[in-house]
């Protein structure tokens, strides 16, 4: 697994402001065409060694990577914002990143299966039937991949704002705390 991390720039000195910076200037997202507040891109590269003996063919070998580029907004007007806007802004930010980590997740888990399930392929009838098998094993596991990925964003969509509430909730409750033990 290779994770790298890219950001872009957004402004705005109130909540309304950075959405629109947001919306604005946030990745393109191609399976919507819209724009996003992060977004990761993922390259699985699959690696396969093959072996025959007395005619049949089976993976020998089998490895499988993920490349993933996480793409992230980072907020340049802080000092101008308020303490409120800034506080909305962090618990914003960690939330992107989880929600993108977590895209990470669904993608090593998937790797994982394709790998596992391809070191399954044996006994084929000729390296040629091997390679099919392989194929036809790459393609469901990545389609059931892109599925995944699709089903988790569509649940975080649904609960965000209410997502986004409990965790302002959380770190108000600590704020609060800590300054009652430390006045």
């Amino acid at each position: 697994m290779a994770k790298t991390y890219s950001y872009f720039t957004v402004g705005g000195v109130t909540v309304e402001e950075i959405e629109k910076e947001l919306k604005r200037r946030g990745p393109q997202v191609k399976s919507t065409g819209l724009r996003h507040p992060g977004a990761t891109r993922m390259e699985f590269t699959t690696r396969v060694g093959y072996g025959e003996r007395n005619g049949r063919c089976g993976v020998v070998s089998a490895s499988v990577t993920v490349k993933a580029d996480m793409i992230l907004p980072r907020w340049n007007r802080r000092k101008s914002a308020s303490p409120d806007t800034r506080l909305i802004w962090d618990t914003l930010s960690a939330d992107i990143k989880r929600h993108e980590e977590s895209h990470v997740v669904i993608a090593r888990n998937h790797a994982r299966e394709l790998e596992e399930t391809l070191m399954g392929v044996q006994r084929q009838r000729g390296c040629d039937a091997a390679q099919e098998k392989v194929k036809e094993i790459t393609a469901r596991i990545l389609a059931r991949h892109d599925a995944e990925q699709d089903r988790f964003d569509r649940i975080e969509g649904k609960n965000f704002e209410s997502r986004l509430l409990r965790l302002l909730q959380y770190r108000i409750e600590r704020i609060e705390a800590g300054r009652l033990a430390y006045p």
